[in-house]
């Protein structure tokens, strides 16, 4: 269960994701990631950092390159009109990602941290857990806000891939419609030639 106000230490960070540190590194480096540093300039971690390495994996195991993730972390509204469409072709059908059950995954998740942090702060029945409620209540806010923010990445990722099939049947319709235009053009010159033998 992550703690809202608790710094990680990388290590800390490295065994909730399963990511070794230097991976971490990486990818922060990789997907552009601000990573906050403390008065020392040690890396330290909070659960937004965390869910994002976690986002990262998930999408990791759907089948997306971290390419492809760096393109729906930074700019989802640009997959279609970027250069670099070209990378969502290269999904297979196997990769479909049903993003009802990815966000299924991702309430059940969050409804299940909730419900532990509020049985545990009732536990503890100290005089700070109206404040500890409140603290939980704008973070159930946020969380919704990042899960409607993920589910419109995943989304738009789709729509990007449906976009190329329907670009690529349009090419093939264009490409039987230049052949039925070329087999109509022969036979009105065979017709020609016959009329002329004929004749």
């Amino acid at each position: 269960m992550l703690e809202v106000d608790k710094q990680y230490s990388i290590s800390e960070v490295a065994e909730i994701t399963s990511y070794p540190p230097h991976v971490l590194r990486y990818y922060e480096k990789e997907f552009e990631l601000e990573i906050p540093r403390n008065e020392s300039n040690h890396r330290y971690y909070t659960y937004k950092e965390i869910e994002l390495f976690q986002y990262i994996k998930s999408l990791q195991e759907q089948g997306f390159s971290n390419k492809q993730i760096k393109l729906i972390m930074n700019s989802p509204e640009l997959l279609i009109t970027s250069n670099e469409e070209v990378v969502l072709t290269n999904i297979s059908s196997q990769d479909k990602i049903d993003s009802i059950q990815l966000a299924k995954d991702i309430s059940s998740n969050l409804y299940i941290e909730i419900f532990d942090e509020l049985t545990r702060i009732l536990n503890e029945n100290t005089e700070h857990s109206v404040e500890k409620i409140e603290a939980l209540k704008e973070e159930i806010i946020n969380l919704r806000k990042e899960l409607n923010s993920k589910e419109r990445d995943v989304l738009i990722c789709e729509n990007a891939k449906l976009k190329m099939k329907i670009k690529e049947k349009s090419y093939q319709v264009a490409e039987l419609k230049d052949k039925i235009k070329r087999m109509e053009n022969n036979e009105s010159f065979i017709r020609r030639i016959f009329k002329t033998n004929k004749g």
